[in-house]
């Protein structure tokens, strides 16, 4: 079964009406579609399948962040707004609350599994590290700033080298150094209006943070050691063959469409790849979601029809055209769940 707990479940609010007329209709009726970043490139072939064999126009999908979506999803009813946000996290309950007071009623999907790849060009040392050094790496600040001794008040994160994050692992934890390089800190990690953001949050930092003992985690190093990017994988992935002492934090469909060029580092000691994510073995295995307005089911032409779609075993299982793009299928009991949720719509 799924490993996460959703904040939310189906909101519930006064249903209202949707009224649609030849004037205010979106040009060519399509479907819009916000949202993550990493589940984009799936919805994508979804709706390029979709509109291909439903005699309907393909959706258009807009690449904006999860917390993007979020917020232009809950705005409000009617065709100036979205009708599905994609995320790969689940909707906050501040988001939930948002949707609710603007009378907004949804459903949410599961799609498949993602994990996040601390990645760097293939052209470099592959790195074996804890979740504890891709925090002390990434933290704005440290006991004794990390370098001053293992002291209990916080100062600025004065890392600059793996090797100096790796003493500073060690010596907090009471454990041996794993021998990292003194190679700079460079680390590419997503914008805050990403779902993937908000993992990393979760899986690396926070929980990066509880295996040092340590309470402060939310907070990223203002020095340009990390580096915040947009919403656009592709260009981390150009920069890390550009500059092989630069790693990237970006899902795993991206990873794996780009092996050819890029390697993934392997986090307390689990290597991110399928078998990994599915069974959530990886530290940084996460799902990855969709959710949909009911009010504009039955109005906007085919949303039942592309939901459908993508919520089918054609494209969501093993032998499904999602799985080469890199989609971690769902187990056949949350399928069988998924499927059942169509019936909420």
């Amino acid at each position: 079964m799924l490993k996460f707990k959703s904040t939310l479940g189906l909101v519930t609010a006064a249903a209202l009406a949707l009224t649609v007329s030849s004037a205010n209709a979106r040009e060519g009726n399509q479907i819009s579609i916000v949202g993550s970043s990493t589940v984009y490139p799936f919805a994508t072939i979804v709706a390029e399948k979709f509109g291909q064999s439903s005699g309907n126009p393909t959706p258009v999908i807009e690449s904006t962040g999860t917390g993007g979506g979020m917020k232009l999803f809950c705005a409000g009813i009617g065709l100036e707004h979205p009708d599905v946000t994609n995320a790969s996290r689940a909707m906050k309950s501040s988001e939930a609350e948002v949707c609710n007071s603007n009378g907004i009623e949804f459903q949410e999907f599961v799609v498949g599994n993602d994990g996040l790849a601390f990645s760097n060009s293939n052209a470099a040392m592959q790195y074996k590290i804890s979740i504890a050094h891709i925090y002390a790496a990434l933290v704005n600040e440290l006991p004794g700033g990390g370098t001053n001794g293992n002291i209990s008040n916080l100062q600025t994160n004065n890392l600059t080298t793996w090797d100096q994050v790796d003493t500073f692992v060690s010596s907090t934890m009471g454990t041996a150094k794993i021998g990292l390089p003194a190679q700079p800190i460079s680390i590419m990690v997503p914008p805050p209006t990403s779902g993937t953001r908000d993992a990393m949050g979760s899986l690396f930092m926070k929980a990066g943070a509880k295996k040092l003992g340590l309470d402060s985690y939310k907070k990223l190093r203002e020095d340009g050691l990390a580096i915040e990017m947009g919403e656009n994988d592709n260009l981390i992935i150009e920069k890390l063959v550009a500059d092989a002492d630069m790693f990237g934090i970006f899902g795993y469909s991206f990873f794996d469409t780009n092996r050819d060029k890029v390697q993934a580092s392997v986090v307390d000691g689990v290597e991110l790849n399928f078998e990994n994510i599915s069974s959530y073995a990886y530290p940084g295995a996460r799902p990855l979601f969709f959710y949909v307005k009911k009010a504009h089911v039955g109005v906007v032409p085919g949303l039942k029809e592309f939901v459908s779609e993508f919520i089918s075993e054609k494209a969501m299982s093993m032998d499904g055209y999602l799985y080469p793009a890199g989609l971690v299928p769902l187990s056949d009991a949350d399928f069988a769940t998924q499927k059942a949720n169509l019936n909420n719509l």
